[in-house]
């Protein structure tokens, strides 16, 4: 069962990459007492996400600041060093902090994990947004599969802010 609108995001850590290192940060440090526009992807580099979703948030994360969002954040079943080559690539900057949920435990634990075995690519996380305000989801929003990329998106948080 996945998370749902008005429930506490589950507790949980990210890997990040810091000062050219990896680090952690708690769930508790990126949700307590902030509104947090949370995305995640299928995985990085992929087609959709590297040509659409990140560079729509890329681009939109001033507005999404404007209408009161502390911290944009992006979400993929990926190592940190994926995630921090991907971010680096894509002239991310401090616009996006990218999160590596290495081993799926935080999209397993909202209930939001998707099987790409077929593909090559193991259990990953499914394509969502959430926005969170002081821990508590206020928006969910998950494509419905082969959709691509409308619900999740940048233009679609800005809507719901």
């Amino acid at each position: 069962m996945s998370i749902e609108k008005g429930q506490a995001m589950p507790a949980g850590a990210f890997s990040v990459m810091t000062d050219g290192r990896p680090a952690r940060i708690t769930t508790d440090e990126l949700f307590k007492g902030r509104k947090v526009v949370l995305f995640s992807i299928p995985g990085a580099f992929t087609p959709t996400c590297s040509k659409e979703h990140l560079p729509g948030y890329v681009n939109n994360a001033g507005a999404l600041r404007a209408k009161g969002v502390d911290q944009v954040a992006c979400m993929a079943v990926n190592d940190v060093y994926v995630m921090d080559a991907w971010g680096r690539s894509a002239g991310v900057g401090d616009s996006v902090l990218m999160l590596a949920d290495g081993n799926g435990e935080y999209a397993r634990a909202l209930g939001l994990e998707k099987d790409f075995y077929g593909l090559g690519m193991g259990m990953r996380g499914q394509r969502f947004s959430i926005v969170v305000d002081d821990g508590i989801v206020t928006e969910l929003n998950v494509e419905k599969e082969g959709s691509g990329l409308s619900c999740s998106s940048a233009e679609a948080a800005l809507e719901q802010l």
